[in-house]
């Protein structure tokens, strides 16, 4: 009246379960790793988006618009264009998610790109007298992917009917009087 004991499925039973607390904790890691890209990628943006709006950022954007609606004499410093080929470049290397960065950035990234391209194409001159193709190269990469969610996100909205540089004009405009408003 011994007890007898299947070694054999005790340990088919135990190799089971051992390879399901795997599965489980690579899933369990997988799901805090996501977790912690996607916070990471909300408290990234909202610095981002903290120094856009710091007022020297805005009285940097105000000068920018302005040369851009009328360009004339030297361009000013570079900063708003250097901040969105940062944006960019994080975008590109996945630090950064798209659609956060879309959400929050989004209107200013197809505003600036586009003006900077029409009616002169300065980002074009820049490259050929600095003998940089790359210049503003991650800028131009973000532009695209935000016109890319744009397309995705407006399918099947009734859109304005402005044209790119209608709405760019209007969303520089903007920045100008945004910045008197403050000073």
């Amino acid at each position: 009246m011994g007890l007898s004991i299947d070694w054999y499925n005790l340990a088919v039973w135990g190799l089971i379960g051992t390879w399901a607390l795997v599965v489980g904790t690579l899933i369990l890691m997988w799901w805090q790793t996501r977790s912690a890209r996607h916070l990471n990628s909300a408290n990234a943006v909202m610095e981002m988006r903290d120094r856009f709006d710091s007022r020297e950022m805005r009285r940097a954007r105000a000068q920018f618009a302005t040369w851009l609606l009328n360009p004339v004499g030297d361009f000013p410093h570079l900063e708003v264009p250097r901040l969105f080929e940062t944006l960019g470049s994080l975008t590109h290397e996945n630090v950064l998610e798209e659609r956060m960065v879309w959400s929050g950035f989004g209107g200013y990234v197809t505003a600036y790109y586009t003006r900077l391209r029409q009616p002169v194409d300065f980002i074009g001159q820049w490259r050929t007298s600095w003998r940089d193709p790359l210049i503003f190269g991650q800028f131009e990469w973000l532009y695209h992917r935000v016109e890319r969610i744009n397309q995705r996100m407006y399918r099947g909205v009734e859109v304005p009917p402005l044209s790119p540089s209608e709405e760019a004009e209007l969303i520089l405009r903007g920045e100008v009087k945004s910045h008197e408003s403050v000073v």
